[in-house]
């Protein structure tokens, strides 16, 4: 009953405000409604109608006195002149069986204050004359025919009372509309905020507005923001300041190396500082991640075919599929490694490689599919862990410190996008990159 419930419910903020405002107002206006349908409106209208059925029966009581020979005529025109009625009567006519037209409020007060004032046979119709109520009465020597307008039966009360209600209700709602508006206007932008931080991007013109609540949930945003960009910021500089006395004892070890002539431990020795060389730069990605680039609008397509002819280059048999221009921010250098790190393994560990480049309806995808060994199922999550590495075909003898992954992994996500690793249709393993357009 409850996942009912909630599937339709309102899924914003907004909705979900309103919908609290307004289940209460409705209930009012409902409460309010049978209150007054219960305590003016029935009551007025039976009150209404049996006026009107006074003076029915005060005309057929007219109809039976004996007053002379100009009774009957007098009482038809007292009926017309005093009472609002246009009479007519029907000598030696019989009031036929048939049922009284109209259902509503009104007919049946009036049905009702006729049985309670009258003893006679009667029949009312509302609906042939247009604004008017027929009242027909079967007395001894015909049929009394009656009509009397609407407006005696009927309170206008109702309709201003239900004007009133219906139209101060839509303005409670306008404005409580306008107010809630205003009041999630800045949860959305420190949503945006937020997302765009996480993507990398510049939110310097972010600032707290609102309720009190969310100017301090911004407030701390900001706090955390500062926090983040210092210690990242801190982490680069030491990194630089790693990088550059790292590699000047390297540098000096390859010199003296290569004095040594061509010997073997020499050569041992080369390939020790090449590997420490490697791993250094390996440390050093993985650390600075994505730098200071920021994201500009790039065309995805350019950037694929770019890596794919770089690829073709060095030997590889890749097959290229991609829609004309597919345009969103990217940081280009940073994923074009990222790219270029999947297409390298692809190419090493298979024979053919298929990329294709697909706009969907607000995202980006790309995949990667190749027919080599893959990775197993088991494993596709770990691959993704820093130094983690596959005991098997794909990563045996590659030289890697299984940072790869981790590294592309962690671009993507900044852009807001992931990956995903699954088993392609050619039998390898296929790469799945989605990106936010």
């Amino acid at each position: 009953m409850s996942a009912l419930v909630k599937k339709y419910l309102p899924k914003s903020l907004l909705g979900r405000s309103l919908l609290i405002i307004v289940m209460p107002l409705i209930l009012l206006q409902l409460i309010s409604g049978a209150i007054f349908y219960e305590t003016h409106w029935s009551k007025v209208t039976l009150r209404l109608a049996r006026g009107v059925a006074g003076d029915v029966a005060a005309v057929t009581n007219l109809m039976h006195r004996d007053f002379g020979p100009g009774a009957r005529r007098v009482a038809l025109q007292i009926a017309t002149s005093n009472m609002g009625f246009r009479v007519e009567f029907s000598e030696g006519a019989v009031l036929a069986n048939q049922h009284h037209r109209g259902s509503g409020l009104m007919e049946r007060m009036l049905i009702r204050a006729l049985r309670e004032s009258n003893s006679k046979p009667f029949r009312i119709d509302s609906e042939s004359v247009d604004r008017h109520v027929v009242i027909d009465v079967q007395l001894a020597e015909g049929v009394l025919h009656i009509v009397t307008s609407r407006k005696r039966l009927f309170s206008s009360t109702t309709y201003v009372f239900v004007l009133w209600m219906v139209g101060s209700s839509l303005i409670l709602f306008a404005v409580a509309t306008i107010f809630m508006r205003n009041q999630v206007k800045p949860i959305r932008r420190l949503a945006m905020a937020a997302e765009d931080f996480g993507k990398g991007r510049d939110v310097s013109s972010f600032k707290p507005e609102g309720a009190t609540e969310v100017r301090q949930a911004a407030a701390e945003f900001l706090n955390m923001r500062d926090r983040i960009s210092r210690q990242i910021s801190q982490r680069t500089d030491m990194l630089a300041g790693v990088s550059h006395d790292l590699r000047t004892p390297l540098t000096r070890m390859r010199l003296e190396i290569e004095m040594l002539g061509d010997s073997e431990a020499a050569q041992n020795l080369k390939s020790d500082v090449t590997d420490m060389e490697h791993m250094l730069e390996g440390y050093l990605a993985f650390a600075r991640g994505e730098g200071a680039e920021k994201p500009v609008p790039t065309n995805l397509t350019q950037v694929i075919e770019g890596v794919v002819s770089q690829a073709h280059r060095k030997g590889g048999q890749i097959d290229f599929h991609g829609e004309e221009d597919i345009i969103l921010p990217l940081r280009p250098n940073a994923f074009k490694r990222s790219i270029t790190n999947i297409v390298d393994n692809a190419t090493r560990f298979a024979n053919h490689v298929s990329v294709r480049a697909r706009q969907r309806e607000d995202y980006a995808e790309v995949l990667i599919d190749d027919d080599g060994p893959g990775i197993p199922e088991d494993q596709r999550q770990d691959v993704f862990r820093p130094f983690y590495r596959v005991e098997g075909s794909r990563n045996q003898e590659t030289g890697g410190i299984g940072l790869g992954l981790t590294i592309v992994r962690d671009v993507i996500r900044a852009h807001g996008g992931d990956i995903e690793l699954d088993t392609a249709p050619i039998g390898g393993l296929r790469v799945r990159l989605r990106l936010p357009i």
